[in-house]
């Protein structure tokens, strides 16, 4: 690859800064995506891309939950010739972020210590518009590039997974912003099989009459126990695979307790979790587990008459997994911006879930770089300014080598 040297690349690290505070400071929990969008559609125009270069798409239309917009897509002209590049991120906050007032305290980005920040991925919503503006107003040579700010993100990727490539113009590959530090470069990451099971027993006086009812309660817990004995639950190592699985609700309808009180045999048990797992075929092996196991539960609990309860289980899949080879042409861009800055590539596998999955998926090959985000989905959350600039630098580094 040819390229320009580090020091070639301007960066105004204050007006950086400024654009990450006034999107950390826009409200945009998952779903409710469109002011943050607008502010962002603001600061491109304002950085001279025009308003035909910017629209969104119908992803919104094909989430299964109400969603304000469609993913917020910019094209922005090649000024030299060159694959066409993807750099993406996400617009949505975890509600824990709601009414954040980010705070500078030193070299970080805090809140106020009542909510989360929204660093996640505020961070990068603020580099995709760093990297437009810099490509803008000091007449960088790049290719053709799209820009990709996603909704739903953290509510189940939903905006990446209902995408229509078609609509991204053909890159060859994708910049993803959604990590902490610039040196990790994410280039795999496990998928996810949801899974869920409805329990019907038998209602019945439990001092009076127990032996007539049929209890979900037991049902579900003897399942359970039978997924712990059995090596489904928590860490899962076997011989044709490995990953993990969680039990993440235990409750009744509605989100309400499984049981209404401790006289009455319980009739109606919800149970909920997941299953992850770097090989797609075994994240569903770890579910059906499960749902063998509940299977089996139930003709384990009987009333006196010998009837069973109802068991209705089903999964499906909530993201792929996918890998990179650190060959690739992405991952090999990475690694070389890296190496301008001086800085050491540690490429990784992540154990969670991510846009990329499903860009992945879409055939669009895709490395997740982190700007600085860190502690995340906590009060605690900050942004790492240092690193928020490595990743700006990074971003504009990747979009401006020549093959």
């Amino acid at each position: 690859m040819n390229m320009m040297s580090t020091s070639s690349i301007p960066l105004d690290v204050a007006v950086a800064e400024d654009h990450l505070m006034r999107f950390l400071s826009v409200e945009g929990v998952t779903g409710y995506e469109a002011n943050i969008a607008a502010a962002v559609i603001d600061a491109l125009k304002a950085a001279g891309v025009p308003a035909s270069a910017i629209r969104f798409d119908d992803a919104n239309t094909r989430i299964p939950l109400p969603t304000e917009t469609g993913n917020l897509i910019v094209n922005l002209p090649g000024t030299r010739g060159g694959p066409r590049l993807l750099f993406s991120t996400h617009l949505d906050t975890v509600p824990l972020c709601a009414g954040a007032k980010p705070r500078r305290e030193g070299d970080r980005i805090v809140s106020d210590g009542t909510t989360a920040l929204g660093g996640d991925a505020r961070t990068g919503v603020a580099l995709l518009v760093v990297l437009a503006e810099t490509l803008i107003k000091h007449k960088l040579p790049h290719p053709p590039i799209t820009l990709l700010f996603t909704v739903r993100e953290e509510s189940g990727l939903h905006g990446a997974r209902e995408l229509n490539a078609a609509d991204l113009s053909g890159p060859s590959m994708c910049v993803n912003v959604d990590g902490q530090l610039a040196s990790d470069l994410i280039i795999g990451a496990v998928g996810q099989e949801n899974w869920e099971v409805e329990i019907k027993g038998r209602a019945s006086h439990a001092g009076v009459a127990p032996e007539k009812g049929i209890s979900a309660t037991l049902v579900g817990a003897i399942a359970l126990a039978e997924v712990h004995n059995a090596g489904w639950f928590g860490k899962v190592v076997k011989p044709d695979g490995r990953g993990t699985s969680n039990v993440g609700i235990f409750g009744g309808k509605d989100g309400k307790p499984a049981g209404d009180a401790t006289n009455v045999i319980t009739d109606y048990v919800f149970i909920a979790g997941e299953a992850r797992s770097p090989e797609s075929a075994f994240a569903t092996k770890i579910a059906k587990g499960y749902g063998e196991a509940f299977a089996r539960a139930k003709g384990q609990v009987k009333d006196h008459e010998g009837r069973t309860g109802e068991v209705a289980f089903n999964h499906q899949t909530a993201y792929p997994p996918f890998k990179l080879s650190e060959s690739s042409p992405v991952v090999k861009r990475a690694v070389k911006a890296l190496e301008m800055m001086g800085i050491k590539a540690n490429c990784l596998f992540s154990n969670g879930g991510l846009d990329a999955n499903w860009l992945d998926k879409h055939g669009i090959p895709t490395v997740t770089i982190g700007a600085g985000q860190a502690e995340i989905h906590t009060i605690k959350e900050y942004v790492n300014l240092a690193e928020y600039e490595k990743g700006c630098r990074l971003g504009l580094l990747m979009a401006t080598l020549e093959e």
